[in-house]
């Protein structure tokens, strides 16, 4: 990335994310790439025991590796080297009592989505973001792909025109019959997951990158949730409708039961003038399609692609970019606004990243499919 250097790396704590946890690894090979953090304390696991060895296993001080998140905080917050952020990566329901505590800390948040489990809780925790001095940062990864971000400078700079319509997709499989896994077992439990399943866990993927690239708000939907699986208690299958500000239209579809089908994420927008498509898992193309001329495939650091796409970019272009790139890049924009707030210098206007108001957006998207759902899909307000 352009923006790298290797200043002293930003002292980072972990909620979650001990032996077994898949996000928490993904988080922690993210955080590293670049340089600009360094894991120092962790309060790991949901008991004492598996959090010691969690983090005993990561090589941190045994001082630093805590029984709970408040006890990670308090003393955090106390040390002259105590840490500068902190990464949430347990499962939804855990998600708002340790951000708004290292929130009210003065501890920047790096946090996994959805925001949190609930609406409510959403609500107090972007109030408390509000009135906090520490950022908040919200994993939504894919934004950070680097043709995502030459979608968005594209639609911005009008070479769509006025933009009509917005399709967005995230289908899987792995959830076709019931699973009996660390990650299915919570995932299906809205205890732990929320209300919201296929449409929490991958259709807040598709909703934010839909508005992302668009530049627009998604203002009212219709939705159509299933569950599919015998005795599965969240939805795992959607389709839904979507009016967007400026008059645009969209479509989202997001399941768990689609065979043949990994991690499909894709997103198609038309505009007056022409159209991008673009799908997760063959990342380093943009296909462009102007108004009565030939397709033309655009490639990660290739002819066309833009510096908004250049700066989050790493290697040259025929090389697989990614996943993890993608985290990475989300943590390389944490670093550089957390750099700025604490030099008081102002932050360059190309980073990006998601923040507590896209995560109140994506809670509101969930909680406004359930109400419409569960209205004969009829059309709600997003609140």
């Amino acid at each position: 990335m352009t923006q790298k250097d290797y200043a002293r790396p930003i002292r980072l704590g972990m909620v979650g994310g001990g032996k077994g946890a898949f996000i928490g690894e993904v988080h922690r090979f993210a955080a590293r790439l670049d340089g600009h953090h360094q894991l120092v304390a962790g309060a790991l696991a949901s008991t004492p025991e598996k959090s010691q060895a969690s983090g005993a296993a990561l090589g941190l001080a045994p001082d630093r590796i805590y029984d709970d998140f408040e006890q990670m905080a308090a003393q955090e917050a106390d040390r002259p080297d105590g840490i500068e952020a902190v990464a949430i990566v347990t499962p939804n329901h855990m998600h708002f009592a340790p951000a708004k505590l290292f929130l009210e800390k003065g501890i920047h948040v790096i946090c996994d989505k959805p925001l949190t489990s609930n609406l409510e809780d959403a609500k107090l925790l972007n109030d408390t973001a509000q009135k906090s001095n520490a950022l908040f940062v919200l994993t939504h990864n894919y934004t950070a792909y680097p043709m995502i971000r030459q979608a968005r400078d594209m639609v911005a700079n009008g070479e769509l025109g006025r933009i009509r319509l917005v399709q967005s997709e995230y289908l899987q499989d792995w959830l076709t019959e019931e699973a009996d896994n660390k990650q299915a077992s919570w995932r299906t439990d809205p205890k732990r997951s929320g209300a919201g399943g296929s449409i929490g866990d991958i259709g807040t993927h598709a909703f934010n990158l839909s508005c992302f690239v668009s530049g627009l708000e998604v203002e009212h939907l219709a939705a159509d949730l299933q569950s599919f699986v015998p005795g599965r208690q969240v939805d795992d299958n959607a389709h839904i409708m979507l009016r967007f500000s400026d008059g645009a239209r969209g479509t989202l579809w997001c399941s768990q039961v689609a065979p043949g089908n990994e991690n499909g994420l894709r997103l198609r927008i038309y505009g007056e003038k022409g159209g991008l498509e673009w799908a997760q898992e063959d990342p380093n193309y943009l296909w462009y399609a102007p108004f009565s001329e030939p397709p033309r495939k655009i490639t990660r650091n290739g002819p066309g692609a833009g510096e908004a796409a250049g700066r989050v970019s790493r290697i040259p272009p025929g090389h697989p970019e990614g996943y993890l790139e993608g985290f990475a890049n989300i943590y390389s924009e944490a670093a550089a606004a957390i750099r700025a707030a604490q030099s008081g210098t102002k932050l360059d206007p190309a980073v990006h990243f998601p923040t507590v108001q896209d995560g109140l957006k994506g809670v509101q998207f969930i909680d406004a499919c359930i109400r419409s759902s569960q209205n004969n899909s009829s059309w709600v307000d997003l609140a």
